[in-house]
């Protein structure tokens, strides 16, 4: 049944080339929203200029060209999203659910992840030493019902697990601007790695905290490499070779669990995307992903 309300996305962070792992991912939330009927998104996670390059946000939007996977609005850039990135901490700020926070991962280390300074009571006072801004998470047995998982739930523990959402070098961080873009462009599903899934508790107080209602969320087992590394950039995970795309759509179906046979015949990229929306079948993932 068509879901016009369904929206998606699928966001990499420009550290690399695309590689096999995030087009499975991709792959997953791209025939999730039209196997639905609903609108997909690109959006390029580009809020690390020390790790990150033109150039790889230029290979990562070509490879998914030349998979097929296109996105149905402009690419979203987060590095072009700076002003209301500030604006929202500021919100926080005065409302008490962010705080300014100098201390080291070493202090916090050493004294069992509490802020020796009593940063969340806004005692800390930085002076000349470089501060981060941090989300007063409040404590909470958080639980959710994952569309492929079934019922999660996590403990979130206050100012022991409260995040990062302006870093140290002035950098916005990756749990504020998540939160603030899906919000912003009304993502209703989320569907990524299973990476990523210890993060969802945190990410929901801020979907709250920011007035935005937390997404369904679809959390994918990772393809792993032969030492049973997930494949990433920092493992040197090999670049796609778009020339292939083809096989390579095809080996990404064969990883999610989809039934092969219904694409037999499938020669050209439409063709292949378009037997494996009207085929999609997500339950089938957890029985042979790696």
């Amino acid at each position: 049944m068509a879901d016009s309300l369904y929206r998606g996305r699928f966001a990499p962070s420009p550290t690399g080339p695309l590689h096999f792992g995030s087009l499975v991912t991709a792959v997953a939330s791209y025939l999730e929203a039209r196997s639905r009927g609903g609108t997909w998104l690109v959006r390029i996670e580009d809020l690390d200029p020390l790790r990150e390059s033109a150039e790889a946000t230029q290979r990562i939007l070509a490879s998914l060209d030349a998979h097929g996977l296109h996105s149905d609005e402009p690419v979203r850039f987060q590095s072009e999203c700076h002003a209301r990135y500030h604006k929202l901490i500021e919100q926080l700020r005065d409302q008490g659910l962010a705080y300014r926070c100098a201390c080291s991962r070493k202090q916090l280390r050493e004294h069992g992840g509490r802020h020796p300074e009593r940063c969340r009571e806004g005692h800390a006072e930085p002076g000349e030493r470089p501060f981060a801004i941090r989300f007063a998470l409040h404590d909470e047995h958080c639980q959710w019902q994952d569309q492929l998982l079934g019922p999660q739930s996590q403990q979130v523990q206050a100012e022991l697990d409260d995040p990062v959402i302006l870093r140290k070098e002035g950098f916005y961080a990756y749990q504020l601007a998540v939160v603030a873009d899906d919000i912003d462009q009304r993502i209703t599903h989320v569907v990524r790695g299973s990476d990523l899934l210890d993060m969802t508790a945190q990410q929901q107080q801020i979907y709250q905290a920011l007035g935005g209602r937390p997404p369904h969320w679809m959390h994918i087992p990772v393809i792993v490499n032969a030492e049973g590394q997930k494949l990433s950039k920092q493992n040197h995970a090999p670049a796609l070779d778009d020339r292939l795309a083809v096989g390579n759509l095809k080996q990404a179906l064969t990883a999610l669990g989809q039934d092969a046979t219904l694409l037999s015949g499938a020669s050209d990229i439409d063709t292949l995307l378009s037997r494996a929306a009207a085929t999609w079948a997500p339950e089938r993932i957890h029985l042979t992903a790696r």
